[in-house]
């Protein structure tokens, strides 16, 4: 992601985790086909850490590894929605979920579907968009 940045918002259901990231107003949005994404539906904008903060709710939050236990997984301990992890992919980043962005900022969301049941053919393309 390139360009100019604004401020995004988003959230859990119930309010209780929310941040904010900097990314472009039109936003590119990779829907995955991993076993874990496939089953929860979510839709990926990655940044780097730099342009992620967690506004409220960090003792809120409960953490899910599996497999290799790089990619921490972070949900709502009171409604269970993940809205926001760091990924296996980019670990120097975090995956935002897109159905939990506030949209007054989003001017376009081009949604890239990826192919993540050969994730380990395909991971490397994800790389570059935790990298400022």
């Amino acid at each position: 992601m390139s360009g100019t940045f604004v401020t995004h918002k988003g959230h859990c259901h119930c309010k209780a985790v929310a941040w904010e990231i900097k990314a472009p107003q039109d936003l590119r949005i990779d829907e995955c086909d991993c076993s874990m994404c496939n089953m929860h539906g979510f839709q990926h904008i990655i940044v780097p850490k730099s342009r992620f903060t967690l506004l409220t709710g960090k003792d809120s939050l409960t953490t899910y590894t599996f497999n290799t236990h790089v990619a921490q997984h972070y949900f709502c301990k009171t409604c269970g929605i993940e809205s926001f992890y760091v990924p296996r992919s980019n670990p120097d980043g975090y995956s935002i979920n897109f159905r939990c962005l506030d949209r007054e900022n989003v001017r376009t969301a081009e949604i890239l579907p990826f192919d993540g049941k050969n994730w380990e053919k395909n991971a490397a393309a994800l790389a570059h968009l935790s990298k400022d």
